[in-house]
């Protein structure tokens, strides 16, 4: 295989690995996964724009076993192609041009100072604090919550649900995370479900209201499974990259005091690009052959998957100069963290507010922070992230 996802010291630093497959060929097959992996910038960037490449949802298996999981992605705009697709996007995109982003934005800013200064009081304290409990993990879920309108303990539940849900995108996840999974999307489910039939009857300024009014303004049917695959899509896709892409970046930082003690307190733009591409919160994402085509000269037969590795495009010299240097003032920064072509990310606004407003609270109230010992990673490789981040000031 040319990696194996499960060994500590590939998942540890997987770049000079993606390095070398590089250097052989842009496209490996890796038996392992069950697809080829795209290993260059111009691959996945192919894999992510060609249309001969789409989303084909198939179910987990099996599918008895999984009818809340399968339901989430199988209503999924994620998981669509063609009419089907842009439909559900035009209706997504839509309620998220009601200026969500800009009406959240001084309640993000103020969570984030919040959440900092709770860092700093635990700190204070205790001598240290874990920045990925306390902001990192804390700050997205609050945001996607009051996002979508959820209130009560469901709120506090969605934490939980992502992180659990999500493990079901590794490439062994285990009898036990698969049937984790499970229990936890049919509980997603049941709230969303129940959230939207509230929506429906006492409509808010929320995305799930925004939602219903788009469908019902355009006279395009909106289902209710459908309603639940964009809210799951959102929380998921919302929540995981935004913990990894703040606990990665503010450890590399770290890791560079030079670089942390010249980060602007309002961190610029090209700083928060630069914090996604170096590190990448999600290292795979895969597509299916709807016809017959080539990636990089490397066939992919109708009905196969090949799989984009973001975290090896990130670090092509080809596209990014001195790769392995995290440069605040880069540019262009042309990484593909948000995705690219019909599926790109809609809410990577919002996503960019949530990781400045993190680092903006962070030096503006400790900017004597520091590594308070050595951050273990997860043990997964397509969601690419720490357990915890102890940190000082």
């Amino acid at each position: 295989m040319p990696f194996d996802p499960s060994d500590p010291a590939f998942l540890a630093d997987p770049y000079p690995t993606f390095a070398r497959l590089r250097a052989e060929a842009e496209v490996h097959p890796h038996p392992g996964l069950g697809m080829p992996v795209a290993v260059s910038h111009a691959a996945c960037s192919a894999v992510l724009r060609r249309r001969g490449l789409g989303r084909i949802w198939a179910d987990a298996e099996p599918a008895d076993s999984f009818t809340a999981f399968n339901l989430l992605h199988r209503n999924s705009l994620l998981e669509r192609e063609g009419p089907g697709h842009s439909r559900l996007r035009g209706l997504v995109a839509s309620a998220f041009g009601r200026g969500h982003t800009a009406r959240l934005e001084p309640w993000v800013r103020g969570l984030a100072a919040r959440l900092v200064d709770d860092l700093a009081a635990r700190v204070a304290d205790d001598g240290e604090a874990d920045l990925l409990e306390h902001v990192a993990a804390t700050l997205p879920v609050q945001v996607i919550a009051e996002l979508l309108g959820v209130e009560g303990p469901e709120r506090a539940l969605l934490r939980h649900w992502s992180n659990t849900i999500v493990t079901m995108y590794e490439p062994d996840p285990g009898q036990d995370r698969r049937a984790a999974a499970e229990k936890a999307s049919a509980e997603f489910v049941g709230a969303l479900r129940e959230l939207a039939a509230f929506r429906r009857r006492t409509p808010s300024d929320d995305l799930v209201s925004g939602l219903l009014a788009e469908a019902a303004a355009d006279g395009a049917r909106l289902s209710s499974d459908e309603l639940v695959g964009t809210a799951a899509l959102l929380l998921m896709a919302g929540h995981e990259a935004t913990v990894n892409v703040i606990g990665n970046g503010v450890l590399a930082l770290l890791r560079r005091p030079d670089e942390w003690a010249r980060l602007d307190p309002a961190p610029a733009p090209t700083a928060v690009e630069e914090l996604i591409r170096f590190d990448a919160p999600l290292q795979l994402f895969e597509r299916t052959a709807v016809v017959d085509v080539e990636v990089a000269g490397f066939p992919v037969p109708a009905g196969t998957k090949i799989a984009a590795l973001l975290g090896a495009a990130a670090h092509d010299p080809a596209v990014f100069a001195e790769p392995g240097r995290l440069d605040l003032d880069r540019n262009p920064n042309p990484h593909l963290g948000f995705g690219a072509g019909v599926h790109y990310c809609l809410g990577a606004p919002l996503a960019r507010l949530e990781v400045a407003a993190a680092l903006e609270a962070l030096r503006a109230r400790l900017p004597a922070l520091t590594l308070a010992g050595d951050p273990p990673r997860r043990p997964d490789f397509v969601m690419r992230g720490l357990v915890r981040l102890p940190v000082t000031a």
